[in-house]
Formats: C-alpha cells, sequence, structure tokens
C-alpha cells in the first residue's frame, strides 16, 4: 500500500472534471490523516463527520454531491489502514457523528485492522483517542492524561444512569429490600 503522505504531493483535480471515485478516496484519505494529526495535537480534541467531510473536499479540491455517510467511510477505512501499516494509533477514533458517538464507521475501522469489535465502541475510541493525544504530541496533563468520552456522549451516559438507577437488592426469601449490608434484617 502506498504511503498517505506520499499522495500529498498530488495536484488537485480541475474544478468541474469528474474524477473516479478511487482516486478521489485516495486524494480525501491523504487529507483526512493531515487533519486528524492536526486534531490529534489537542488533547481531547475531535471532529464531525461533516466538517472533516468539508474540509478534505475543499483542500484535495475534489467535491461530490454524495451524503457524506456514503463515502467518508472508505476515506476513513483508508486513514486506518495507514495507521495500522506504520503502527500508529487510530486517528479515526478522532472522527465522530453530530450526535458525538464514533458511530458504526469507527467499527469497520478497528475490525479492519484485525483487531476484534470492542463491546463499547464509545469507550474503546475514548481510549483510542488518548493514544493519538500521546502519539501525536498533544499537551498532555501531568500523569498522563486520561481517556474521555466526547461530552455529547458523557452526558447522555449520565442521564440514562439517572433515568434508570440500579435496581434495588431484594431477600430471595422474603422479597424485602436489603440493606447496605446486603444481610435480610428479618431473614438473618
Amino acid at each position: 500500500m502506498e504511503d498517505l503522505d506520499d499522495l500529498l504531493e498530488d495536484q488537485p483535480a480541475a474544478e468541474d472534471q469528474e474524477v473516479p471515485i478511487d482516486e478521489a478516496t485516495a486524494k480525501w484519505a491523504v487529507h483526512a490523516r493531515q487533519e486528524l494529526i492536526s486534531t490529534a495535537g489537542q488533547y481531547h480534541g475531535y471532529i464531525t463527520y461533516d466538517e472533516l467531510a468539508e474540509i478534505v473536499q475543499e483542500k484535495a479540491g475534489v467535491v461530490t454531491t454524495l451524503p457524506t455517510h456514503q463515502w467518508l467511510g472508505a476515506v476513513l477505512g483508508a486513514v486506518a489502514d495507514d495507521c495500522a501499516a506504520r503502527g500508529e494509533p487510530a486517528l479515526t477514533a478522532l472522527c465522530v457523528r453530530k450526535d458525538e458517538t464514533v458511530g458504526p464507521a469507527y467499527r469497520r475501522g478497528v475490525t479492519r485492522t484485525g483487531e476484534a469489535a470492542p463491546e463499547d465502541l464509545d469507550e474503546h475510541a475514548a481510549s483510542a483517542r488518548l493514544e493519538c493525544y500521546r502519539y501525536f504530541g498533544a499537551a498532555i496533563p501531568a500523569g498522563g492524561g486520561r481517556a474521555a468520552l466526547t461530552p455529547k456522549v458523557s452526558e447522555a451516559r449520565r442521564r440514562a444512569a439517572r433515568l434508570n438507577p440500579t435496581p434495588a437488592a431484594v431477600c430471595p426469601t422474603c422479597f424485602t429490600q436489603l440493606p447496605f449490608t446486603g444481610r435480610c434484617d428479618a431473614c438473618g
């Protein structure tokens, strides 16, 4: 596989000229990698799919009328492959949807590099983002920093925990709520 940095010097396509999708994807991937590296330079930084799509089209000089979800996954896949080939952390963890979750494109990026699909995509991506910040030179706080969910995901999980509290433990004999000791006061 050709290194994405080697493609960076290619000239953008002339305006209003059709470009094959494979060629466009390769051009977009080069610029996506550069933008994601820039994002990784900011501790707890991330970028949305729509923001990244707009930036790569502008920088590559190749635009599409296709919806972002129909082509950006292939671009992120190329970036994931390039990161794996270089032995770098997954830059694709820095790209999130409008609701700040990583979504199915991230799962495909993880599994295409040979890793098992994580149970919790957003927790996995938070850890991968921390690796990116460390690897690509973000100013990390003393103590090494911490993996963090994006603000919207973190708030959604806090809200869900408040709305769905863990049910109280119940005595299997008399069906009364157990005290904090875990031992039934009525049954002993």
